[in-house]
């Protein structure tokens, strides 16, 4: 089962590492990770995307807290959340007919295109992975030159929130 895992930690060196060498450690799979500082600038927020039963993810949390880096942590799928991914992909786009119909798509997803050149366009696209992935399939796929993705973000919705 898939799970994300929101952590608050100190925002040093080494930190980022340490939660890896964890996983690495024990055999996890971190399917996704990204990392920036909050808008406090001692504290950085990760969103961490891993798969595993009750029993390790239970474990992964344990082993997480332990770690002097962590301030918190909270499993995003224990409740209501926001999950949002974003897309970079460059395109062949070499005549009128291709160029139309792949702003058309990207549009009809609600991306945007944010470069052009005489042979390209590079779109953005924000969504749930599944959006993301329905977008990819919808391209033809001898037009993909280059996918580049954030990595899951997620958020709690309501009340419930990662601070501390």
């Amino acid at each position: 089962m898939r799970h994300i895992i929101a952590i608050l930690m100190e925002n040093e060196s080494g930190a980022l590492s340490r939660v890896a060498g964890l996983f690495s450690a024990r055999g996890y799979n971190i399917e996704s990770l990204t990392v920036a500082p909050t808008e406090d600038p001692s504290l950085s927020r990760m969103t961490l995307v891993t798969s595993g039963s009750e029993e390790i993810i239970e474990q992964i949390v344990k082993q997480l807290n332990k770690l002097v880096d962590v301030v918190r942590l909270m499993e995003l799928a224990e409740g209501p959340h926001i999950e949002r991914e974003m897309m970079l992909v460059k395109v062949r786009a070499t005549d009128g007919d291709a160029r139309e119909e792949l702003k058309r798509l990207a549009d009809i997803f609600r991306g945007r295109v944010v470069d052009v050149t005489e042979n390209t366009y590079t779109i953005e696209l924000t969504g749930d992975a599944e959006k993301v992935d329905a977008f990819l399939q919808a391209l033809p796929q001898t037009s993909i030159l280059e996918t580049v993705r954030s990595g899951v973000m997620g958020i709690a919705r309501g009340e419930r929130a990662l601070r501390l």
